[in-house]
């Protein structure tokens, strides 16, 4: 962990090195007028400070500025005034850097933030490109500026570097194009997260202690009492206690205690007293009295690690030091110094040129410190043995290296090399040398003359040619590494055989063609992802052979490899095996997946020591009969064209453990043996997509021992009772896709049981597994379930149920009160169909999703998904895959819609839109995104408004690896690019350039196999956020969109996902099978599939195409306003609509960051073109608001349905935001309970109605002609947003919620899923169907304290009918409890546009129709 997160480090090195590319744009930077330096003082009238230098450009803003309870973080409207925003757009190359004061960097996240806790001194500075460091200190009076990179190190700024330049190449670097637009992301606070400059270096304590701890305290030497107690400095650094002999100074003599090896042992007798011994039989002990019990503490922590050390080491890395102590100097026992990633320079006391000080040091690592040359002072230190200068910028060794005869290894990565000196040849004990990411275009001939070198590293180099004469004249070398070299040959003309070389690394280069026959002692060969198509390999000493992603038709070993013991040969184009795999006679490990081969050897199936067979994806269509008893223990084979096992199959291979037969052609399977008894050990069998019927699971029977059963999407009618009864070790059980109407209560006997998934079947009774002990998943969505007879209690063990897609299902109160404990509960919700909806998008596309942990104990994929994106027929689709992080992926579902729908406002070119998108949601996961990253795919459906009667198009970004696919008469089209190393020449080639280290598992060092990724900017510029943008046109043929992550495209290809979801047709269906596909082709990581249906014909649309590029495209909104459906005729989904809810009860208010919900609304704003009535077309009319008025004067854009803000459910591990906000800092909510894992929602149902003031009149000849939302009648074409209103007929009760109220219950997690979908993780969707929140609410359970769990059946109480003979009388009773409001009366409605389910026996109230325009304050009254 240590190692990843240093990682970061070298990142400060490449700022150095951007020195020079920015001086060169001095002149063009520069070209802007100067502006005379005016210093703005608080409560100042702007005069012209008396210290500011002239010709600077520079201007410093220090005002009172309103903070947003964030540490750092200031209000974007309280920046600037008018004078300095006409400055700034003058010209690009002016801009803002923001100041901090000497602070730490990032506070830790533990408790609020109290107003004690320190703010950083921030000071917002105007200057130009061409402002150099020196010129800001001038101005400011500090005596340097210092630069932190993603909260990592901080380094001093040399003087002539120019701040605002340097902020400027960052945001280019991360992809931003416009110049105006870096100018405006420049001066964004949210950017600090990533790079932030000091005024004076910040302190960071715990840094501090850890380097070097010194005070006055009083020391006693020697264990007896003849000594006395006297005041001393003393020192911990390093492995030594340092006591000075005079109190508070160093110049008399030293007394020094080496700790390494010897105790620190707390004295009994004396308060706050520790005791101090070396080791050896002469050690000397020192006792030290401390003043505090803090000092007590911190000084027993730190020696307690010295002292456990068995070498002496100091570990000074990534201290951001540019000078070791002086005191370390006195440690004159240090062996092994560590100060990796900081910033050493040669100079000082303590600098690089003072270290042949160390008498016995052996080891010394200098990576990552940007020292741009070699320290030729290191040639000084004659014990050194193993020297680390990695990723340092190097572009020579100097010839004094031969001083260090005495070093084994040198490590020289990740520099600038392209040759070495000779005088190198000369260190005849070097026996290790890491060339690696340079630019050496040969192997250097000076490796010949180092006589004990056995291992060369030299990956990723320019290397096209390795001639194994080459190797000859280095006979001392046995291990070579050249991957990401580009080789293009390998040449063997000699006849002389290379006798020494034992492992060879070809990995990842462009051979079509090896020859390796002379190297006759060869072990280990791996050549994966080139484009061989011939191999030719000497058989006599061969190991390990690694071969796969070629072209290869055939491999040619002589003689046969007997001592091979694994081969990987999968992804080629073999039609057949070679004799020699047969012959060989210690192979292990065999696979072949992923050829043409029609058959497998009998020889091979019956080999003696073969325990490991892949050969899925292959052609076969039979197995041979197996003669005799075999020690295989896996066998895969999937993907082939079997029909049939053989009858002996499983009683010969009694030692298998693993055998995956799914997607082949199985109508049965064979016994388990041939008696009663069986001996079988089989655990895992995977028989999914196969013709197997019910008989199949009588013969399961003899594997007593198995523990996982996939028998998904088959044919089976049942399952035999007293057959699953039997397996009673069984811990995970797939039936899914088939045809079973009930699970056997026999279930209840598996009581290991810990997973059901029995999706897409026809059962209607719910099985009878909350009885057992460990059940952990329970999934039987897409079914026929009517009702759930629940046990008194449910086991603890449940963490997730998934009862979606049932649509006659009916949960009553005491039910879902029951379920409130689980996790993750995934209910259907009941849509509340409008006339615009049912005619509207509905008809143009609709989607489903599924997510699945897999065998990982929590899911890092989220999904987005907005059918109707704004108020025009339009859509946004996402899937986020954090890897092992469940936070980025949450944070991004939760903002990247609204920073999608912000965007669009700035530009209506695709590629810019969608990539300023994925780059403001990077900069808005803050100090989330410092270490950790995610995966993201976003899906915009849209009209191509650049052509007039267009129809939609379909613009996809993406970085890493989730893809999506389109389905265009029946065959995929890729929209997407995979950012990954192995996958893209491109990208690999970028990060080798940018000198990254690209480690031997083809990750960014170490930590991630993307090259771009949203978020883990502390591997900038290796990992960039900069997404691929596609368009595609969208025409009839398309069917449908498929969106997946890395797990399931791995498992499934493009053309079974196609052909597997036109088999299927329900989205959500397809979605689930495409997902349990995957699980039961091997994947055991989390897996998540998002499919969305089309229904774009060619007349499907003849709407004008859409001119408000800017405005008319709004927030994320689901659904047009949601109409209360009567009692009578309840609303339920289809199993297609892809409508549900999860609900999540481990979330508490302090676990939501307060930056997760935020949107785009803080970006800069644009203005766009006038509104304008809008041709449409019988599928998409105008929405009207229950049919009963105009919704034009909301204002372009605006939807009394829509909401800027999404709720956030994101969950911080650092319970932190990530703009620094405690979230213990938010004030609490009224009406919400936390008890620390559950939140419960304190509300009276009955008293959910408003009282609306009145708008201006309209008459009913307005209210029928207006029907555009995008149009405006509103005076100024704007409406506060706050003012919007959600109104809702409900069993004749006109109910609205202003906007106001709406923001405070979405700040509430619990209340939360009344506007969104709450997923399996947690997080939240947009709704598709229902945003109001009055109507949710009468249908939650009547409890005040109980939980929002579930929609439930309204009961008869919560309908307020009014008999006609009292309409008049209840009206005038609410008039004259409801505050007057000034204003003549709402207008009637006509018969014509009312909704029709208000027509019922019951009469409503007439004339209490609310409008939907709010001028002022709406009042809140019980109704």
């Amino acid at each position: 962990m240590k190692d990843e997160k240093s990682t970061a480090r070298s990142l400060q090195s490449a700022d150095t090195e951007r020195r020079n590319a920015a001086d060169v744009e001095d002149g063009r930077a520069g070209s802007g007028a100067a502006l005379k330096p005016v210093l703005h003082e608080a409560a100042s009238d702007r005069a012209t400070a008396p210290t500011a230098r002239a010709g600077t450009g520079i201007r410093v803003l220090k005002r009172n500025m309103k903070r947003n309870g964030s540490r750092g973080c200031v209000t974007r409207k309280t920046r600037f005034g008018s004078r300095e925003r006409d400055w700034l757009k003058g010209d690009a190359q002016r801009g803002c850097v923001c100041l901090y004061g000497a602070s730490e960097p990032q506070p830790p996240a533990s408790g609020p933030q109290t107003s004690t806790t320190p703010q950083p001194d921030l000071k917002l500075v105007l200057c130009s490109t061409n402002t150099t460091a020196e010129e800001l200190c001038a101005q400011r009076d500090v005596q340097g500026l210092y630069l932190q990179l993603h909260g990592d190190l901080i380094r001093r700024l040399d003087p002539s570097e120019r701040p605002l330049q340097m902020v400027y190449d960052y945001l280019t670097a991360m992809g931003y194009e416009d110049p105006l637009r870096v100018q405006q992301e420049a001066a964004n606070s949210d950017l600090s997260c990533m790079i932030r400059f000091y005024s004076e270096k910040p302190v960071n304590a715990d840094q501090q202690e850890r380097t070097l701890l010194k005070g006055v305290f009083s020391v006693r030497k020697g264990k007896t009492q003849l000594h006395k107690w006297a005041e001393r400095q003393v020192i911990l650094c390093g492995t030594c206690l340092i006591v000075a002999s005079v109190k508070d100074s160093l110049t008399g003599k030293m007394h020094i205690l080496p700790l390494v090896g010897g105790k620190v042992e707390e004295v009994k007798r004396r308060q706050h007293c520790l005791m101090f011994s070396s080791a050896g039989p002469q050690a000397q002990t020192y006792y030290v009295n401390f003043d505090t019990l803090a000092d007590y503490q911190r000084w027993h922590r730190q020696a307690s690690k010295v002292v456990s050390q068995t070498i002496s080491l100091v570990d000074l890395s990534c201290y951001s030091l540019e000078e070791v102590p002086e005191y370390l100097f006195y440690c004159q026992d240090v062996t092994h110094l560590n100060l990796r990633h900081n910033f050493m320079r040669l100079d000082g006391p303590g600098g690089l040129s003072n270290f042949n000080r160390f008498a016995q040091l052996k080891s010394l690592n200098l990576s990552h410190n940007g020292l741009g040359v070699f320290p030729e002072s290191v040639c000084e230190i004659l014990t050194l043995t193993e020297l680390y200068l990695s990723c340092n910028g190097l572009s020579a060794i100097p010839p004094r290296v031969d001083n260090l005869q005495s070093l084994q290894t040198l490590c020289l990565d990740g520099n600038r090399l392209d040759s070495l000196p000779e005088e190198l040849g000369s260190l005849v004990q070097l026996c290790s040398l890491g060339l690696s990411f340079n630019d050496f275009p040969q192997i250097p001939s000076v490796v010949e003359r180092l006589c004990a070198l056995d291992k060369l590293a030299m990956a990723g180099n320019r290397v096209e040619t390795l001639d194994l004469c080459c190797l000859l004249r280095m006979s001392h070398i046995k291990s070579i590494d050249l991957r990401l070299n580009g080789l293009r040959c390998v040449k063997s003309e000699t006849l002389e055989p290379v006798k020494h070389l034992t492992q060879l690394d070809l990995r990842d280069n462009r051979l079509t063609s090896v020859d390796l026959s002379a190297a006759c002692s060869l072990e280990t060969l791996q050549c994966q992802r080139n484009q061989l198509g011939s191999l030719t390999l000497s058989g006599y000493t061969l190991r390990t052979l690694h071969a796969n992603n070629n072209c290869l038709t055939t491999v040619n070993i002589y003689p046969v490899p007997n001592q091979l013991t694994h081969m990987d040969l999968s992804r080629n184009l073999l039609e057949y095996l070679p004799d020699w795999v047969c012959d060989s006679r210690k192979i292990e490990v065999l696979d072949v997946s992923h050829n043409l081969l029609s058959e497998l050897p009998a020889r091979l199936l019956s080999s003696m020591s073969l325990r490991k067979l892949l050969a899925g994806n292959n052609k076969l269509e039979r197995l041979a009969d197996l003669l005799d008893h075999i020690p295989l223990e896996t066998l895969d084979l999937q993907h082939n064209k079997l029909r049939e096992l053989p009858e002996c199959f499983f009683y010969k291979a009694l030692n298998l453990k693993y055998l995956n037969v799914s997607a082949n052609a199985l109508e049965t399977i064979p016994p388990s043996s041939q008696s009663e008894e069986s001996l079988s050990t089989l655990q895992e069998l995977y028989l999914t997509g196969n013709n197997l019927n019910e008989n199949c699971a009588a013969l399961l029977v003899g594997h007593q021992n198995l523990r996982v059963l996939h028998m998904a999407y088959n044919q089976l009618l049942s399952f035999p009772a007293s057959k699953l009864s039997k397996l009673e070790v069984l811990e995970e059980l797939n039936l899914s896709g088939n045809k079973l109407k009930t699970i056997p209560s026999t279930v209840s006997s598996c009581k290991r049981l810990h997973t059901l998934i029995a999706h897409s079947n026809h059962i209607s009774v719910f099985p009878e597994v909350l009885n057992l002990p460990e059940i952990k998943l329970v999934d039987v969505s897409c079914n026929e379930q009517t009702e759930i007879l629940l046990p008194d209690s449910l086991p603890s063990t449940l963490q997730e149920l998934d009862l979606t897609g049932n649509s006659s299902l009916i949960l009553e109160h005491k039910t879902l009160n029951l379920f409130s404990h689980i996790s993750t509960l995934k209910l259907d919700q009941k849509p509340a169909v409008t006339a615009g909806d049912a005619q509207g998008t509905s008809t143009l596309w609709d989607h489903g999703y599924a997510e699945m942990c897999g065998q990982r104990n929590k899911l890092c994929v989220s999904v987005l998904a907005v059918d109707r994106f704004g108020d025009s027929p339009e859509a946004a689709y996402g899937i986020f895959d954090g890897d092992r992080n469940e936070e980025v992926s949450r944070l991004l579902q939760c903002t990247m819609g609204d920073v999608l729908a912000e965007e669009i406002q700035h530009s209506s070119v695709d590629s810019v839109y969608m990539c300023n998108t994925f780059l403001t949601s990077h900069r808005k996961l803050g100090m989330a995104g410092q270490k950790l990253g995610a995966s993201a795919l976003l899906c915009y459906i849209h009209h191509e408004s650049s052509e007039p009667g267009s129809y939609f198009s379909l613009t996809v970004a993406n970085v890493g690896t989730c893809q999506a696919v389109l389905c265009r008469d029946g065959q995929p089209l890729a929209l997407s690019k995979v950012f990954s190393l192995e996958q893209s020449a491109e990208e690999m080639e970028r990060v080798k350039l940018a000198k990254a280290i690209i480690t031997e598992d083809n990750k960014v060092s170490g930590v991630t196999c993307c090259s771009r990724l949203l978020g883990c900017s502390y591997l900038f510029p290796w990992v960039l956020p900069k997404p691929w943008v596609h368009t595609e046109p969208l025409c009839s043929q398309d069917e449908f969109l498929i969106l997946g992550n890395k797990a399931l495209f791995q498992k499934v290809s493009y053309q079974e996902a196609v052909s597997t979801v036109l088999a299927v047709r329900d989205p959500r269906a397809a979605a689930k099978k495409l997902c349990t596909l995957a699980q039961s082709y091997g994947c055991r990581d989390n897996v998540g599939a998002v499919v969305v249906a089309l229904h774009i014909g060619e007349d499907s649309c003849t709407c004008e195409p859409p001119l408000l590029t800017a405005e008319a495209r709004g927030p994320p909104a689901p659904t047009p306003l949601p109409t209360s459906v009567s009692p009578g005729d309840p609303a339920t989904p289809s199993s297609s609509s892809g409508i549900a809810s999860e609900f999540n009860s481990e979330m508490s208010a302090s676990e939501v960051g307060s930056e997760a919900g935020s949107t785009a609304s803080d970006e800069h704003p644009s203005s766009g073109p006038t509104a304008r009535p809008e041709r449409r077309c019988s599928l998409h009319p105008a929405a009207t608001l229950c049919n009963m008025g105009p919704l034009a004067s909301l204002g372009p854009g605006a939807h009394p349905a829509l909401f800027q803000r999404q709720p956030s459910s994101a969950t911080f591990s650092s319970n932190q935001s990530d703009n620094g906000l405690d979230s213990d800092d938010e004030a609490p909510l009224e009406g919400v309970i936390s008890n620390g894992s559950k939140l419960e929602v304190e509300v009276d149902i009955h008293c959910c109605a408003f009282q609306l003031r009145s708008g201006p009149p309209e008459s009913p000849k307005d209210l029928d002609g207006r029907h555009d939302l995008r149009g405006s009648d509103y005076p100024n074409s704007k409406m506060r947003r706050q003012n919007s209103v959600v109104v809702s007929a409900t069993n004749g009760c006109l109910l609205a919620v202003c906007g106001r109220e709406i923001s405070d219950l979405k700040k509430s997690p619990s209340t939360s899923s009344l506007f969104g979908k709450k997923l399996s993780n947690g997080s939240v969707v947009a709704l598709e169907d229902s945003h109001n929140i009055i109507e949710v609410a009468l249908e939650a359970p009547k409890k005040k304290s109980g939980y929002f769990a579930a929609p439930a059946q309204q009961d008869p109480e919560d309908q307020l009918i009014i008999p006609p003979s009292l309409e008049q009388d209840v009206r005038e009773q609410l008039r004259g409890q409801s505050p007057v409001v000034p204003g003549p009366p709402p207008p009637s409605t006509p018969p014509s546009a009312r909704d029709p389910n208000w027509d019922h026996p019951h009469s409503t109230i007439p004339g209490l129709h609310p409008t939907t325009v709010l001028q002022q304050d709406v009042y809140d009254t019980a109704l």
